[in-house]
């Protein structure tokens, strides 16, 4: 299928996709600033880019989209392939799967630890809350009340 084959309204909702600061990622920096930590983003340097980055403490945060990164859930919804066009978007969502197994391996390979919160994670603030403290220890907020 040609570029001129898709229609106006899909192009244009297509070409309106952000890759960085999208809402899920704007949500996860502001649950960890709130928490006290301080971080980096879009780390160019780093395989991958990660959306959020701690460089002392050589951790890596990736905020995904459902869909583009293809939430391996069978409760997500948002990840489920489109009914149309699949000769296009199942070779491009296999190709950013890989994408992102192949950063986290080089990540890791230059000693940083990553953590991948899904988009349909956020419905659960707390939940990530967690999950974020889990990973990335004290911060500053927690060292100093105690």
């Amino acid at each position: 299928m040609q570029f001129s084959d898709v229609p106006e309204a899909r192009r244009k909702i297509m070409s309106a996709i952000r890759s960085k600061d999208t809402k899920p990622e704007r949500s996860v920096r502001r649950l960890a600033h709130s928490l006290g930590y301080r971080f980096r983003l879009h780390g160019k340097d780093l395989p991958g880019r990660p959306d959020i980055f701690f460089p002392g403490r050589r951790k890596a945060i990736f905020v995904h989209g459902c869909f583009w990164h293809q939430h391996p859930s069978d409760e997500c919804r948002p990840s489920a392939l489109p009914r149309t066009r699949r000769d296009y978007w199942v070779p491009k969502l296999e190709r950013n799967v890989a994408r992102d197994a192949r950063n986290m391996t080089d990540l890791a390979a230059a000693g940083w630890d990553a953590l991948v919160i899904w988009e349909c994670e956020l419905s659960d603030l707390e939940a990530v809350a967690d999950r974020l403290r889990r990973f990335l220890g004290d911060s500053a907020i927690a060292r100093r009340a105690s």
